[in-house]
């Protein structure tokens, strides 16, 4: 046996078969090296925009990766060194190339280990890394095809990382870049390699190819950007993440013991006796801000005053517009940030502020799950936060959130549903929330029942003494106003909600309040308005005085939608207060009585897959006069009305009998007959305008194309004009039942005037076009080839 093996061995394995494996290697065609210098500066150029685009996008969602002043500058000389040994086979240089791949993927493992917060991060750096090392192999079109893609993949990460318009730019000199490049790249596939001399003398191998000349070249950019930005808008926007990896910051190593009572608003001045029963803590002690926790003062300017475990609304003042932090979401609401459930006469508590609850993560992920009771139908909405500017420790999220992605260890949840941090929230620090968001159902809500549990009543029906009659008895008085009598909880709520809204006045010079003055009764009676939180503040304690259970909730409106990146750009001046009523069996539905507000916050009751649409026209329309919008709107809405009684009628055409049945689907059939006819109608006056506007060498090539694509011949994109022909004339040659002399005249034909077409687009030669319109007739004239050989 082991005889026979070695005998196989030897003459399998002879000198004979290596010298014939090396013949073989040697008979394998060399791809040429590129020598367009042109398209490889253009390639690096790309290749620079997505490393910067990059660099300075990872800064809005963690620090910046500082890759730009080395980067850069090496993939130049590795570009320069592999354009000079593009015909050498560099052996050493690969072996070189290939140790520093496996530094690069080492380097990876480690990072990706330590910073396992957000993964894009570590894989863009790794990407970059690689493109550095591949810049000095370049020799062929294929391996700067590499580098295109990697510039492609580059601008995709931070487009996926930018939470800003700054990217704007950075993807439209992407563009501006990537034009010329598929046209050299074009040009080098024909064989046809201009911008082989140095690009340094003036450019001029600008102008050795018709499609890079400037102009035309910046007519395509812009309506590929047109084009893309109306894609952009039509786009769905799907209802859900779909990847369950959300981004959030690095951990945070939080010192110390986690004092869940504690809530850190700067905005507030230090609490005595929090110092003297915090000791040296300075965590307890509330801040160092300009507003006091009782009696008359002066709100802080850049915190609002109303994220605090304890606020007082006899303050007086504005806030100056910050930017507070980024939110994307799939829809827009309220971002809910704590709820009060005590009323102190000029402010709000939490009385059970003690009963806060710990929550611990697992050290493998970010997840905190939350004890969440969610009753009725409801949808999951998931939302990421980008801070941009501190704030307290308190965690905004839609209600009700069910799991948070935090980078601590620890967080906390009072019993109101609010949500703690440890720390105050810095400036760059992202987290993502999932939410259960309720759908608001009127007809359900409507008809709720009245039997609250007891803990319910106990806490949300407090109300004192002293104010309970006068704010019952002006609830009643509205609600006696009402077309008909209103007995249902919720439409009560609405009614009160829209009449505070009616018959009262914001007033921002409000004088204090006397330190026996109360807030709600000095809203009704004695001032006839107030502050806009004093609206809600008034609008809870009337719900309560009527037996409807209610609750005050601070947090952010939707603030400014951005409909170029996504993103809800939200202020301090984007934070206020409103109501929350009970209903059982559905839970808590927030109410805004403030002037120029909705009666409700957002919500998921509408399909937002295409809301995008409707946001960008609401970022139009606010920078149209008031006529021009108000007849855009009326149009709109004509159509809409229109389109929807069209789709009506049918419908009960169709459902009514048998015999409206019939007529129905026979006005169906002839809708899309003409609909068809029109479409052709359309196809056919579109095909020759846009021949007409063509230069005519263009338009009898495009004319030839059509003509060979309605025999069945069609072009792909991918090939060039020889390579067409070359395949057309394999297929009829292939084909026996062809007869010889209708293939000669139509493969003669098809030459010419491809051989005209080339000449003329890559080559700045003159078609003789008025040569060649006689053979094209000629070529239409001609029956299919098929039929031909039939006869």
């Amino acid at each position: 046996m082991l005889a026979h093996l070695t005998q196989r061995f030897k003459q399998r394995f002879n000198p004979g078969f290596a010298q014939r494996l090396g013949d073989r290697l040697k008979s394998i065609p060399k791809i040429p090296p590129e020598d367009s210098v042109a398209l490889r500066v253009l390639v690096q150029l790309l290749v620079s925009v997505g490393i910067v685009a990059t660099d300075i996008a990872a800064a809005d969602v963690t620090d910046r990766l500082n890759v730009i002043a080395w980067a850069i500058p090496l993939s130049w000389v590795g570009a320069t060194v592999s354009y000079y040994r593009r015909r050498e086979r560099n052996i050493g240089l690969k072996f070189g190339i290939a140790l520093g791949m496996l530094m690069s993927l080492g380097y990876f493992f480690v990072n990706l280990l330590s910073r396992s917060n957000d993964t894009r991060i570590v894989l863009v750096e790794l990407l970059i890394q690689l493109q550095v090392l591949h810049s000095f192999d370049l020799p062929r079109r294929k391996d700067l095809g590499y580098s295109i893609m990697i510039g492609l993949i580059l601008v995709a990460s931070a487009a996926t990382l930018s939470q800003t318009l700054l990217f704007g730019p950075f993807l439209f000199l992407f563009l501006a870049i990537a034009l010329p490049i598929l046209v050299l790249d074009y040009g080098s596939r024909l064989g046809l390699n201009f911008g082989t001399e140095s690009p340094w003398r003036g450019f001029q191998w600008l102008t050795l190819a018709p499609d890079l000349a400037p102009r035309r070249l910046a007519g395509v950019l812009l309506c590929v950007a047109a084009l893309g930005l109306t894609i952009f808008a039509l786009l769905p926007r799907l209802p859900g993440y779909q990847l369950r990896t959300f981004p959030v910051s690095a951990p945070i190593d939080v010192q110390g013991k986690f004092d869940n009572r504690q809530v850190f608003n700067p905005g507030y001045r230090s609490d005595p006796q929090a110092e003297a029963s915090a000791g040296a803590d300075p965590r307890a002690v509330q801040g160092r801000g300009r507003s006091p926790l009782s009696g008359p003062g002066e709100a802080d300017d850049e915190y609002y005053y109303g994220f605090n475990a304890k606020i007082n609304q006899n303050l007086r003042g504005s806030l100056k517009p910050k930017v507070l932090m980024r939110v994307r979401s799939q829809i827009e609401g309220f971002w809910r940030v704590l709820s009060f459930d005590h009323y102190t006469g000029q402010g709000w508590e939490i009385s059970r502020n003690d009963d806060t609850q710990t929550l611990m993560r697992s050290p493998w992920n970010y997840r905190f799950e939350l004890p969440a009771i969610v009753l009725g139908r409801s949808r999951e909405v998931i939302q990421t936060y980008t801070l941009v500017g501190e704030m307290p420790n308190l965690i905004p999220a839609l209600h009700q959130p069910t799991q948070v992605y935090f980078p601590t260890e620890e967080m906390a949840v009072d019993l109101e549903g609010g949500l703690r941090a440890p720390i105050p929230l810095a400036e760059g620090l992202t987290y993502t929330v999932v939410s259960q968001v309720p759908y608001r159902d009127r007809p359900a809500l409507a008809a709720a029942a009245q039997d609250y549990p007891p803990a319910i009543r106990k806490r949300y029906l407090a109300l004192p003494e002293a104010i309970a009659s006068p704010l019952r008895q002006r609830a009643k008085e509205l609600l006696a106003t009402a077309p008909s009598p209103i007995t249902s909880p919720y439409e009560q709520a609405l009614y009160l909600t829209q009449a505070l809204k009616q018959r009262y006045t914001l007033q921002p010079d409000l004088p204090f309040l006397d330190s026996t003055e109360d807030l709600a009764t000095a809203f009704l009676f004695k001032y006839k308005g107030g502050y806009p939180d004093h609206f809600s503040t008034t609008l809870t304690l009337m719900l309560r005085s009527l037996g409807l259970p209610a609750r005050l909730t601070a947090g952010f409106g939707p603030g400014e939608f951005n409909p170029f990146t996504g993103l809800y750009i939200v202020s301090n001046t984007d934070a206020y207060a409103l109501t929350e009523v009970y209903f059982p069996g559905q839970g808590w539905f927030a109410f805004d009585p403030i002037p120029g507000h909705p009666l409700v916050p957002p919500s998921v009751e509408e399909n937002a897959t295409f809301g995008l649409i409707k946001k960008l026209w609401q970022w139009v329309a606010g920078w149209l006069p008031s006529p021009v919008r108000n007849v855009f709107n009326s149009i709109f809405a004509w159509i809409g009305t229109l389109l929807g009684g069209l789709i009506g009628g049918l419908l009960a055409l169709l459902s009514r009998d048998v015999v409206g049945l019939f007529v129905g689907l026979g006005l169906l059939l002839i809708l899309g007959f003409l609909v068809w006819l029109g479409w052709r109608m359309w196809q056919t006056w579109r095909y020759r305008h846009w021949l007409a506007k063509l230069p005519p060498m263009e338009s009898m090539y495009q004319q030839l194309l059509t003509e060979l694509g309605r025999r069945g011949y069609p072009k792909r994109s991918s090939q060039t004009p020889y390579e067409y022909v070359d395949e057309l004339e394999r297929r009829w040659q292939a084909d026996a039942s062809i007869d010889s002399m209708g293939l000669q005249k139509s493969v003669e034909i098809t030459t010419r005037i491809s051989q005209a077409y080339v000449q003329w687009r890559y080559g700045g030669h003159g078609g003789d076009v008025q040569s060649l319109t006689p053979l094209l007739n000629q070529l239409q004239r001609l029956k299919p080839l098929s039929q031909r050989s039939k006869r």
